[in-house]
């Protein structure tokens, strides 16, 4: 059984967010191109930061 789905520098997650943030999220990455995954990536890591000062 494969835990991670083969990926080898990121880690599979589950989680369920605001049906509106989600509509907007996905719309943003449909116009720009950018992977969903790489917007919650970029959108962890600037909360992070701001949490961390």
């Amino acid at each position: 059984m494969t835990t991670n789905r083969g990926l080898k520098n990121r880690t599979a997650i589950s989680t369920a967010i605001d049906k509106e943030l989600y509509q907007k999220l996905k719309d943003y990455s449909d116009k720009t191109g950018i992977p969903l995954s790489k917007l919650f990536d970029k959108a962890i890591a600037m909360y992070l930061e701001s949490v961390d000062k």
